[in-house]
């Protein structure tokens, strides 16, 4: 009996050993066909290493790129990438582009009556000098520049920039907003215009009062260049590509007494605002009353001549007496 059992233990221990090597076997052959199915790797884009290298495991893929796909290239035709200008109104502002930061994408825009602005741009920017598309690299600070905006979010954003290497040349009238007897900038702003002009008066400019007897009886210089008054100017662009004026002819000054005749043609009573044209030089003049102050402004009508004296204040002409003719 004892034989018996030693004769079974061995053939057991045969069997198992058996059963074990034949695992091995097939472990290696599944892993084999494993391998054979397998896409190969795709060599590395990295240089001088020979190697290759796989994403990490816990690194997410891109089912495009695992399919072979290039993005870009199957991107329909004439569609750019980069993201498109921001859409929105528009406003346009005016002024002096004083500094430009390409590290943080922002310009300064010096504004006249307002804060400096921080405008944001990028490849999406057009900008243009003296009415031609340059590239966004060659943007530079200029005196003379508008810039089309739109809000991102809530910052800025530069649209298109327009800029002009040198100051236009030709005729400007309006009111003196700003004179510095200093550096001789004047500072001119018209009406229905948002941007003022600014030029530096020549040394030997002349500066002569026009209109009525009574005001160019008064000899003009450049104490007429105060704010408010109403002027008009001939200039050209100095060999800076500054705005220069060398004429300059006064109409009114703040506080100058007027006498205007002529025919209504605006009447507002209850804003107090008349129209006439004063058939002596053919312009028509705005002028304000005061219905308290001058009663027959109570009772004017349309197309009916008036004589009327006023003082210019730097913004109106303010009527002291009306008199129908």
């Amino acid at each position: 009996m004892k034989g018996f059992l030693a004769h079974a233990e061995r053939i057991l221990a045969s069997m198992v050993m058996a059963g074990v090597v034949a695992g091995i076997v097939a472990g290696a052959a599944l892993a084999a066909g494993a391998q054979q199915q397998q896409p190969a790797a795709q060599p590395s884009s990295s240089q001088g290493t020979g190697q290759t290298a796989d994403p990490p495991a816990d690194q997410p893929t891109d089912p495009a790129t695992e399919q072979g796909i290039d993005r870009a290239a199957n991107l329909p035709s004439g569609l750019n990438p980069i993201p498109a200008a921001p859409k929105g109104t528009s406003t346009i502002f005016g002024g002096e582009i004083k500094n430009i930061d390409p590290v943080r994408d922002v310009l300064t825009l010096g504004v006249y009556g307002q804060r400096p602005m921080k405008i944001l741009f990028d490849e999406r920017t057009q900008v243009y000098l003296d009415g031609k598309r340059i590239p966004l690299r060659a943007l530079a600070r200029e005196d003379h520049a508008s810039v089309e905006t739109t809000l991102d979010g809530t910052a800025i954003f530069a649209v298109s920039i327009h800029e002009l290497s040198h100051a236009p040349e030709g005729q400007y009238s309006g009111k003196v907003i700003g004179f510095d007897a200093g550096s001789r900038e004047l500072t001119l702003a018209a009406n229905g215009s948002r941007d003022p002009l600014k030029v530096r008066v020549a040394q030997d400019a002349s500066i002569v009062r026009e209109g009525q007897s009574a005001f160019t009886a008064t000899r003009s210089g450049l104490w007429d260049l105060r704010n408010g008054s109403l002027i008009a100017l001939e200039f050209s662009s100095d060999n800076e590509g500054h705005g220069l004026t060398n004429k300059i002819t006064v109409y009114a000054v703040p506080g100058a007494a007027f006498a205007f005749s002529g025919n209504i043609t605006f009447l507002n009573e209850g804003l107090g605002r008349l129209v006439l044209v004063d058939p002596r030089d053919q312009k028509s003049y705005e002028i304000s009353f005061d219905s308290a102050r001058t009663p027959a402004g109570r009772d004017l009508h349309l197309g009916e001549s008036v004589s009327v004296r006023a003082e210019y204040d730097g913004n109106r002409y303010m009527a002291s007496t009306i008199t129908p003719d």
